[in-house]
């Protein structure tokens, strides 16, 4: 009797230490859980705020560009006068006007393509923005247990 008494008691004292270090696990990996989470809403949110600074500098690149091809056009438009003989060309001669206004052919060709560069890098940026936001929203659909989503939840879930 004494023997099953004492075996019952440390079954249940060996019970009764090894739920405290379960919850104790248990805390320690929702801790763990919620510093990830942190970590990488941390990580997103710097991702942002990298596309927005890179998205902010290519639009003031638009725009300088945008004044300058405004200038070459204003330019271009009294070189074709001169070259018509509409303006007064000074002391300028044919030849040289010539080799000007092909130089300023050649420039606003070039601002052309760095304008498509441009457009193509915001595309980019905002291609990857709607991708963060995307896996954001599917991170928050999937933390969900299935057992609580309806059909239309686990429809939206497939569809992103």
């Amino acid at each position: 009797r004494k023997q099953a008494s004492d075996y019952s008691t440390s079954s249940s004292d060996d019970e009764f230490e090894f739920k405290p270090s379960l919850t104790h696990k248990a805390k320690r990996a929702l801790r763990r859980k919620r510093k990830l989470e942190k970590e990488t809403k941390q990580l997103i949110k710097q991702e942002e705020l990298k596309r927005l600074h890179r998205a902010q500098a290519v639009q003031r690149q638009l725009e300088e560009l945008e004044e300058r091809q405004r200038a070459l056009e204003i330019f271009g438009v009294e070189l074709e006068r001169e070259l018509r003989g509409e303006a007064d060309s000074g002391t300028k001669d044919e030849t040289q006007m010539l080799h000007e206004w092909f130089e300023l052919v050649l420039e606003k060709n070039k601002l052309m393509r760095y304008e498509s560069e441009l457009l193509i890098i915001a595309q980019e940026l905002e291609l990857e923005d709607h991708q963060s936001r995307l896996e954001q929203k599917l991170r928050e659909k999937m933390a969900i247990d299935d057992s609580l989503k309806d059909e239309m939840d686990l429809n939206e879930e497939d569809e992103i």
